[in-house]
């Protein structure tokens, strides 16, 4: 069930390529422009990593990532095997 919250109007200066970028973000998605950046806000604005996931982006910028042998995806049990499982 949606509770609609109050909403207040708000006019921003974006840059027009920005804007002509997020128009078609939205229409690929086949909803406007107002409801896809709202969602966008909503997402930036109350969806926070938690201490796991920062830790996980933390190493995989760090590149050291970068040495872990490949998965070998031909199968089941070749992934499960280069996975050490």
């Amino acid at each position: 069930m949606d509770i609609a919250l109050p909403k207040k109007n708000q006019s921003f200066r974006l840059p027009v390529d920005l804007i002509d970028r997020l128009k078609l973000m939205a229409k690929r998605q086949n909803r406007s422009l107002n409801n896809f950046v709202e969602t966008l806000l909503l997402d930036a604005a109350y969806n926070e990593p938690n201490a796991e996931t920062v830790a996980a982006i933390k190493e995989a910028q760090s590149g050291s990532l970068r040495n872990v042998p490949a998965l070998d995806l031909s199968s089941i049990e070749a992934m499960e095997k280069s996975m050490g499982l």
